[in-house]
């Protein structure tokens, strides 16, 4: 389905220096997403109740793109989630016409897709980005409520995704990213998802904030000190040396 070029697809960044390692980026967050990670503080674009005024039309992103690819060189593709949303092939098809080298983020869930965008060269990412939110036999907990009775089904395509992934990038160009919430990431989550990464994956972990989360009983959550973060990130280095704490 062709994306209308007026349509609003998401809130648009015109530059980061931190979402696109090695790059000076755009990134647009697209609006949806199928999970309900009660940490997630972008509630609006899960749920796509973000104000029209604050995200872009398509044809904004690509005149953005336009206008700055002299300056830019990569442009991320993030959500909510981004291979739930329509336009995300034709982002990647528009930025990569432009010369820009595509990073895209995905939580893992949507294999199907994510090979389709894969295996087409048009849309091909040059940079995959997937997050792993908790272990795989925990995903219920991050379901929105009618979707709970299919964990499996869900622990399956995050396996999927990562031996996809695995198998179609060198290591320099693919990652994979976990938030310390202390009710989700213990140390028996590390151990299970060692289990399902490569050995020279890259892991980034990130800091937890306990604000403006999409289950507000998460902002009354004390975050891990900094000590306790070190000892989960040198547990996941043990076996992944490319474990780091961003």
């Amino acid at each position: 389905m062709k994306t209308e070029q007026n349509a609003t697809v998401g809130a648009l960044i015109k530059t980061t220096l931190v979402d696109f390692p090695g790059r000076v980026a755009s990134a647009v967050f697209l609006t949806g997403c199928n999970l309900r990670c009660p940490y997630c503080y972008n509630g609006a674009l899960v749920f796509n109740t973000e104000s029209p005024e604050n995200l872009a039309t398509f044809q904004q992103i690509v005149a953005h793109l336009q206008k700055r690819k002299t300056v830019l060189s990569g442009f991320v593709i993030s959500g909510g989630e981004a291979l739930l949303h329509p336009a995300t092939p034709e982002l990647i098809k528009a930025a990569k016409s432009l010369g820009y080298a595509v990073k895209l983020d995905t939580n893992g869930t949507l294999p199907e897709k994510l090979s389709a965008l894969i295996h087409e060269p048009s849309t091909r990412p040059d940079f995959i980005a997937m997050d792993i939110k908790t272990s795989p036999s925990r995903y219920a907990e991050l379901l929105p409520s009618g979707a709970k009775q299919q964990q499996e089904a869900f622990s399956a395509r995050l396996k999927e995704s990562i031996a996809l992934i695995s198998a179609s990038y060198t290591a320099e160009n693919r990652e994979w990213r976990t938030v310390l919430v202390p009710p989700l990431v213990q140390e028996a989550d590390i151990e299970s998802i060692v289990q399902l990464l490569p050995a020279d994956a890259s892991w980034q972990f990130a800091h937890f904030r306990a604000e403006n989360c999409l289950d507000p009983s998460y902002n009354d959550i004390t975050p891990y000190t900094e000590s306790e973060e070190k000892h989960l990130v040198e547990k996941a280095r043990a076996l992944i040396a490319g474990a780091t704490l961003r």
